[in-house]
């Protein structure tokens, strides 16, 4: 396990920038029941201990009406011990995995459980800033978007220099996602996946591992959904930290996005 990682003091919620401030589209914004919408975080957790405390600390301080959902994939660490005390201190849902699955298990496990207007993946390592999260919400509060990707590879915020490897891997992955389905998508791999929530609940999803990423991304696109990108900070971790995603998660994802693209097409064509 890494050694313990704080972010940067949050300085209060960012701004979209005016490039994605469309129009706002009165029939489609959200109309919850309540003054404001439910986000659902959907938070899996696999050992993380030393940064789970901070994240749920700065979810919480968030000024929104929040649902957090947190799957604790099988961990063997203290992570349990520090879910169960956010449970009784804060209100968490905690679910449990009995044995490790693996991320896109607990992602889908948290989608099913969330009941909010909206629903944000939320990784419980200190990669990705809570602060962030209402510029993500924000499109799709406002009505003009379905989905937003926050992206580490626009620029405009806060980036740690990272593993050349791991940058290349992510920009190849985005342009064969590109090529596929003719978008200009910056990051697919992001953890940063926010969504309407009545929608995201209707996907089909099937993968366990990091295989979600694309098979999420592919279901926002052949549905040609309303895919909106945002810049966000990014503190990426290297593996004695605790980075889990390596090159071997590569070619499984080519895999995916070509076998559901052309899996797609053919039934399209049967149809």
């Amino acid at each position: 396990m890494g050694a313990e990682r704080k972010l940067p003091p949050v300085t209060g919620p960012g701004r979209i920038d005016t490039e994605f401030a469309a129009p706002q589209l009165a029939s489609d914004r959200l109309t919850p029941t309540s003054p404001e919408p439910l986000i659902s975080f959907v938070v899996p957790a696999y050992n993380e201990a030393s940064s789970l405390q901070d994240v749920l600390q700065r979810v919480y301080t968030l000024p929104l009406r929040a649902e957090v959902i947190a799957v604790d994939d099988g961990s063997t660490d203290r992570t349990a011990e520090i879910l169960e005390r956010f449970a009784e201190s804060h209100g968490l849902i905690v679910i449990r995995h009995e044995r490790n699955r693996g991320k896109g298990a607990a992602v889908r496990t948290g989608i099913a459980r969330s009941t909010g207007e909206v629903v944000l993946i939320q990784d419980a390592d200190m990669e990705y800033d809570p602060s962030d999260v209402p510029d993500l919400i924000r499109p799709i509060v406002e009505g003009y978007a379905d989905v937003v990707y926050g992206s580490r590879l626009t620029g405009g915020r806060p980036q740690r220099a990272y593993m050349f490897w791991h940058l290349l891997g992510n920009r190849l992955l985005a342009l064969l996602t590109n090529v596929l389905w003719n978008t200009t998508l910056s990051d697919m791999e992001t953890g940063y996946k926010a969504f309407r929530g009545e929608l995201v609940r209707s996907f089909e999803l099937t993968e366990d591992d990091f295989r979600i990423e694309p098979e999420i991304t592919a279901q926002v696109l052949d549905r040609k959904l309303r895919l909106y990108q945002l810049p966000i900070a990014y503190y990426g971790r290297a593996y004695d930290e605790g980075k889990k995603i390596g090159w071997r998660d590569g070619p499984p994802a080519v895999w995916t996005l070509l076998r559901l693209r052309f899996g797609s097409s053919r039934r399209r064509r049967s149809g």
